[in-house]
């Protein structure tokens, strides 16, 4: 193609002085915010169609007869678009004006305060002060069933919940009721939103506090928050998601937009299973076990004497895992039973009688795996035991005598006497195992406390990152298990999650060619590896 010829799937045009190009199909909003500016909007949502109702977008257009709403009004070639000019800024004025006649100032006690478009609007384009004599209306507060309130009063009618419900949950439960002045959201049915299990979603488009999660009601304020990118661990999904953190305590999760595996939603299941993370009884101490008693001891003491029983006799060995750790645990656990002369690694993982998918979006299922890490084990040669709830399926794995390394399973519902019969038992774990014949206790972190890889039900390695700081002594797994490999190996031990990573592609070639640099945010399959820079 000659270098002055047209890209027929591009379009030119020139936004407040600036030339660039987009697709063909793109919006007027979409390609300003390609340039970095951002027009504000309300009824616009990525995920969901686009009404054009809320007029806070209106754009000047040259040589069109009045402002146009840039949510739909498709970008075209040689057009010169106006986002700051006076006619758009005053209209956007106006507008906010409209809005405040009626929307409620309890920013103090409002939920989404700190994090609302409709301060940030007001605070750089908003009216100095109101006009309206007449008294705001009052809807006061109603219950929507599920973990939903809705506040009508601060309502601004975008409807963005309404159309979630109808086009991406396909469960229409939500409309609009009255005309007018009076026109306020409401549910069809008695039971409201109970047992919908994607309506968590309606309280992150929600651009003011109309909707609010009782879970997090009065929780914790936004400025307070420390948001850490990560996955969610509660199925085989691997839903994109920010930690909320606040005083070391996560406080939600939310969604994280990712359009290869869950775009900008995630369901509730997932949503509302983070308060094991926050649990008060953690291992928090390297312990060995003495004449019936547990001692404390420091990490050098406690690997050092692991190495030295490890290194005593040939024994065999056996390992338990979990799905919840991370490609780099596991792998690390991989490498050190390898060592020890092969051995059987199985793992347990607790299954849902059936996948729920989010209609509008299928990719998105909540998947009968619950645990984040199934796929990794599995490439990485473990292998599943037990029935579909999760329990059993580990006594006849445990032979007399040998090794016995446990990792990140509780063993909750094996009773004190699991592992009795093995020479040396190891339990490296966040919280405490009820079994009552470890010899070894070693803490290691959870995934929100570490940085790492899981692998999702289609392959997709996935980075995570660390949310909240580590309790006491414990450490990732992959660090303490590097360590002690490096001891018996007499090899270099890796000090950083990168590097973990990389060992994991010398277990498994289905990590090779993929990095933490190459994986970046949105991850990467498998079998379709990255390639490196320079290669």
């Amino acid at each position: 193609m000659p270098e002055n010829a047209k890209n027929p799937d591009t379009v030119t045009l020139t936004i407040d002085g600036q030339e660039l190009t987009v697709p063909k199909g793109a919006t007027l909003l979409q390609a300003a915010e390609a340039m970095g500016t951002r027009v504000p909007h309300y009824c616009y949502h990525p995920g969901l169609s686009a009404p054009a109702q809320c007029r806070l977008c209106l754009v000047e257009v040259e040589g069109a007869p009045k402002l146009q709403p840039s949510c739909v009004t498709m970008a075209q070639d040689g057009q010169v678009v106006h986002t700051q000019s006076e006619s758009a800024r005053t209209m956007r004025t106006g507008v906010l004006e409209f809005y405040l006649a009626n929307h409620p100032l309890d920013c103090p006690i409002c939920d989404q305060s700190g994090e609302c478009e409709f301060q940030d609007y007001v605070h750089a384009e908003g009216p100095k002060r109101g006009r309206s004599r007449e008294p705001k209306r009052v809807f006061g507060r109603d219950d929507f069933g599920g973990d939903v309130l809705f506040y009508g009063d601060r309502c601004v009618m975008c409807t963005r919940c309404v159309r979630y419900m109808n086009e991406v949950a396909r469960d229409p439960r939500l409309t609009v009721v009255e005309r007018g002045n009076r026109s306020v959201i409401d549910t069809f049915f008695e039971e409201g939103l109970n047992g919908s299990p994607f309506h968590g979603n309606i309280v992150d488009i929600c651009p003011v506090g109309a909707l609010v999660s009782k879970d997090f009601l009065h929780k914790a304020r936004a400025w307070d928050l420390d948001r850490t990118p990560s996955i969610c661990p509660n199925c085989s999904q691997g839903c994109n998601i920010d930690l909320n953190v606040r005083d070391n305590q996560v406080q939600r999760f939310k969604p994280r937009s990712n359009l290869d595996v869950n775009e900008h939603w995630m369901c509730d299941y997932g949503r509302h299973r983070y308060h094991w993370l926050n649990r008060s009884d953690r291992l928090d101490t390297p312990r060995i076990r003495e004449g019936g008693e547990w001692v404390d001891r420091g990490w050098t003491e406690v690997l050092e004497e692991l190495s030295q029983r490890l290194e005593s006799g040939e024994r065999s060995v056996t390992a338990v895992a979990s799905p919840f750790a991370s490609n780099e645990d596991l792998a690390a656990l991989r490498a050190l039973v390898d060592h020890l002369g092969g051995g059987r690694i199985v793992f347990r993982s607790r299954r849902a009688e059936d996948e729920i998918p989010l209609p509008g979006f299928p990719t998105l299922t909540r998947r009968r795996d619950l645990a984040p890490n199934r796929k990794g084990a599995e490439i990485l040669g473990m292998e599943r035991v037990g029935d579909d709830e999760g329990s059993g399926g580990l006594e006849s794995e445990m032979g007399k005598g040998g090794v016995l390394l446990v990792l990140g399973d509780e063993l909750a519902d094996l009773g004190p006497d699991f592992g009795a019969h093995a020479d040396l038992f190891v339990y490296l774990g966040s919280h405490p195992t009820p079994t009552e014949a470890a010899h070894l206790q070693l803490p290691v972190t959870t995934f929100a406390e570490q940085e790492g890889t899981f692998t999702n039900h289609e392959g997709r390695v996935q980075r995570f990152w660390p949310g909240l700081q580590p309790v006491g002594s414990s450490r990732p797994a992959w660090l303490i298990l590097g360590a002690l490999l490096a001891r018996l190996a007499e090899r270099e031990p890796p000090t950083r999650a990168d590097q973990a990573f990389l060992h994991a592609a010398e277990v498994t070639p289905a990590f090779q060619g993929l990095s933490y640099e190459t994986l970046g945010t949105r991850g990467a399959l498998v079998n379709d590896p990255v390639p490196l820079p320079g290669a």
